[in-house]
C-alpha cells in the first residue's frame, strides 16, 4: 500500500507510529483497582452538595485484608511524603482513590462555621489518630493528591474523627439532615470523620428563587402568589413584598381571583404588618366568601378560643352556621366556644348537634367524649 511513497515520508511516518501513546490513554477502561467510582448528592433546602468520588474497599484486589491496617498505615497520619509528583512531602491524603475527590457546592456554604463560597473543590485530608485536617482545594481536576498545592486552598478545617460500624468499601454520606444544614461524614473500615455542613440564608434562597419564578409561567396562577406571600410571612421576611404578592392572588388583572385562600393570605400579610383595621376587613370578607367552607372556617376560629377570643370565635361560628346550616363541624365550634364562656348548656345543645351530623366514628367517638364532659360540668376544651 505505501509502494508509490518516498523513502523520507516513510521515515517520518514511522517516527509518529512510535511516539505516539502507548497506555491507551482517554479511551474508557475499568477504574485502576477496581475502585468504583461513586456520588452522593444531598439537597440543603434549595442548595445542593454533591461529592464524587473513587471507592477503595478494606480488602485488597488480591483479596487480602486490611482491616486494622487502613488508618496509620496504608492511609498515613499526618502530611504524607510522596516520590510522585509535585506535592514533595506535605501531600495530604485524596479521601478516597484515583482522581481527586470533588465536592460541588450550588449556593455558598458554611463548612463547620467557616464560609466557603459555592464552586467546585478537589476534598483533601491530613488525617490524625483523632484529629483531621479537612482542605478544600480550588483545584479539583487532578488525580489523587499528587499535584496537591496549598496555595491553592480555599479552606481549611479541623474535625475530630471517631468510632463507627463497619464498612467495607469507602463511603461518603449524609447523617444529619435538617432543612438548613447537614453532616458530610467519610466512613471507611471503623472510622467516621464528620464535616459540618450548613446553608446560611435559606429562606433567603427561597424568597429570592420564588421571586423570579412569579416572573414566569408560575405567575400566571394566582395560586402561586398566594403560597409565595404564605411562605414569607411563615418566615417572617420582606412583609411588604408578602402584602404585594397576597394583594396580586387576589387582584392581579386575568390572574388573580377572590377566594378563601388568597383573602385569608392577604389578611395575614396585613396583621403581619400592624394594619389591624384592614386585616379584620380583609378576614371578614374571606370568612363570607362562598369558597369559605365549613372545615376552613373552623380551622380559622378555634385557635381564636385558646388565645382567649372566644367572643369572637363564636361570631364568627354562628355566622358561618347560617350560611351553611347543618354543616359539620360548625355546631361543634360553637359548642366549644360557649363551653369556653362557661355556657355549658348551651355548648350540650349545640354539641349534641354535631355528634348527628359527624362524618364518621373517630368523630363521634371523640363529640361523645366532649359531650360527657359537659355533662359533667366540665369545660370541653381543657
Amino acid at each position: 500500500m505505501f509502494r508509490n511513497l518516498s523513502v523520507p515520508f516513510l521515515a517520518a511516518l514511522a517516527a509518529l507510529a512510535f511516539t505516539a501513546p502507548a497506555a491507551g490513554q482517554g479511551i474508557s477502561l475499568p477504574p485502576s483497582g477496581d475502585n468504583q467510582k461513586c456520588s452522593i448528592t444531598q439537597h440543603i433546602g434549595l442548595a445542593t452538595v454533591r461529592v464524587d468520588y473513587s471507592r477503595p474497599d478494606v480488602h485488597a484486589s488480591d483479596g487480602s485484608d486490611r482491616r486494622g491496617r487502613i488508618w496509620g498505615q496504608l492511609v498515613p497520619y499526618g502530611w504524607n511524603e510522596e516520590s510522585f509528583g509535585t506535592c514533595g512531602a506535605k501531600c495530604p491524603w485524596r479521601g478516597g482513590a484515583n482522581e481527586n475527590t470533588v465536592v460541588r457546592f450550588s449556593h455558598d456554604v458554611t463548612v463547620e462555621g467557616k464560609p466557603l463560597a459555592a464552586g467546585v473543590y478537589g476534598l483533601h485530608f491530613v488525617p490524625g489518630e483523632t484529629e483531621w485536617i479537612v482542605i478544600f482545594s480550588r483545584n479539583s481536576a487532578s488525580w489523587g493528591s499528587y499535584a496537591y498545592d496549598e496555595a491553592e486552598d480555599a479552606l481549611r478545617v479541623t474535625v475530630t474523627s471517631r468510632k463507627a460500624p463497619y464498612r467495607e468499601w469507602l463511603a461518603y454520606d449524609f447523617i444529619d439532615r435538617h432543612p438548613d444544614r447537614a453532616v458530610l461524614a467519610l466512613e471507611w473500615e471503623d472510622l467516621r470523620v464528620p464535616i459540618a455542613i450548613a446553608v446560611p440564608r435559606t429562606s433567603e434562597i427561597y424568597y429570592e428563587t420564588i421571586r423570579d419564578e412569579l416572573r414566569s409561567s408560575p405567575g400566571f396562577d394566582w395560586h402561586s402568589w398566594q403560597q409565595a406571600a404564605d411562605y414569607l410571612i411563615q418566615q417572617k421576611i420582606h412583609l411588604e413584598e408578602a402584602e404585594r404578592w397576597a394583594r396580586s392572588a387576589v387582584s392581579l388583572p386575568f390572574i388573580g381571583e377572590e377566594d378563601w385562600d388568597s383573602l385569608r393570605t392577604l389578611a395575614s400579610a396585613q396583621k403581619a404588618l400592624g394594619k389591624e383595621a384592614e386585616a379584620k376587613a380583609t378576614m371578614a370578607k374571606a370568612l363570607a366568601h362562598p369558597s369559605a367552607g365549613p372545615i376552613d372556617v373552623y380551622q380559622y376560629a378555634r385557635p381564636l378560643i385558646a388565645a382567649g377570643q372566644a367572643q369572637e370565635a363564636l361570631g364568627i361560628f354562628q355566622d358561618a352556621a347560617r350560611r351553611l346550616p347543618g354543616q359539620w363541624p360548625l355546631d361543634l365550634g360553637i359548642a366549644r366556644a360557649q363551653s369556653a364562656l362557661g355556657r355549658y348548656s348551651d355548648a350540650l345543645k349545640h354539641a349534641k348537634s354535631a355528634l348527628v351530623v359527624a362524618p364518621d366514628d373517630p368523630n363521634r367517638e371523640n363529640v361523645k367524649r366532649l359531650i360527657a364532659r359537659l355533662e359533667k360540668g366540665e369545660d370541653m376544651n381543657k
